[in-house]
């Protein structure tokens, strides 16, 4: 018994040993680590993506067999006006969100970076619009443009700026784009400011005070100092500003619906109303993913630009 236990008792470090040594090689530490994120993906990415696909390529529809018919659904789509409207607001709207965002994330990001009483709750508060639920925030801006108790409205023509009774923001065609705009703006503009303030801080002072010495003024300091080293910043938040936008569902959803007619319509909204609406999961699973070629194509731009302005 005792030679036994002596012969057994080796047997627990060795296998301890063997542990660590498969644990320090990278053969096996670098896949046992990338294994679990990889079924993830797969399950949560790759799944969906195939099965949307196999949707598009098939006259899927609820409560019928579906068959194989190629491209037909993508091809009819762009015989449907409303799938052609909607690819012409989608890119009127990111196009517009992005830019105006841009720009006032950044002149706000400028004004946080100064030295202001109270900067860190300033600094907090300016993250409210992105913590809000979106639906919550929504219904809040629907409220203030409605046409028959508009807050909106009720300024402006208190201000003088508008004639009464004021424009219907929700039931008119290019109104109803401006509020969408509008509020998409509201939601994502502390994304840019928080983003870019935090390229700015990570910039020297030294290379404003050398700017300074040599005569530079705030414009001069911008321009030349500023701006070329925030363009790797400002890359990364278009990108993925770019992304946000032109799948956004929420805001439009819950104040226009698509409406009026078709008028507000993005990809998300319309794959909705087609595919589960309609029933034609087919044509809505074709319509999500136009979505795909056009975000490969931003993504690769951006990423490009990104390449150049770091190496």
């Amino acid at each position: 018994m005792a030679i036994s236990g002596v012969r057994g008792g080796p047997a627990a470090p060795r296998s301890g040993l063997r542990v660590r040594e498969l644990l320090d090689r990278e053969r096996f530490l670098g896949p046992a680590f990338v294994t679990p994120a990889l079924l993830l993906i797969t399950l949560l990415v790759a799944y969906p993506f195939c099965m949307a696909l196999y949707f598009a390529l098939s006259n899927a529809s609820i409560g019928r067999p579906s068959h194989f018919i190629g491209l037909q659904n993508f091809v009819a789509l762009w015989e449907s006006d409303s799938f052609r409207q909607t690819f012409q607001n989608a890119f009127v709207f990111t196009g517009a969100a992005v830019a105006i965002k841009l720009v006032l994330g950044t002149t706000l990001a400028l004004l946080l970076n100064q030295q202001l009483w109270f900067n860190r709750l300033i600094r907090g508060s300016v993250l409210l619009p992105w913590v809000i639920p979106t639906a919550l925030s929504t219904l809040g801006w629907w409220w203030m443009f409605n046409s028959l108790y508009s807050v909106v409205n009720w300024s402006g023509i208190a201000l003088g700026l508008m004639d009464p009774p004021g424009p219907n923001w929700l039931g008119q065609k290019y109104y109803a784009m401006t509020a969408v705009i509008a509020v998409n703006v509201w939601r994502g503009l502390p994304f840019f400011a928080i983003c870019i303030l935090a390229g700015l801080v990570s910039i020297p002072r030294e290379l404003y005070e050398a700017a300074e010495a040599d005569g530079a003024g705030p414009a001069a300091r911008f321009w030349h100092v500023t701006l070329p080293l925030l363009k790797p910043v400002l890359a990364i938040v278009i990108l993925f500003s770019t992304i946000f936008t032109f799948s956004d569902f929420n805001i439009v959803y819950v104040l226009t619906n698509g409406g009026p007619i078709n008028s507000t319509h993005l990809f998300a909204t319309l794959t909705r109303q087609v595919g589960l609406e309609s029933g034609q999961i087919g044509q809505g699973a074709a319509i999500s993913l136009y979505l795909f070629p056009v975000l490969v194509f931003v993504v690769w731009a951006q990423l490009k630009f990104v390449r150049r302005q770091v190496y």
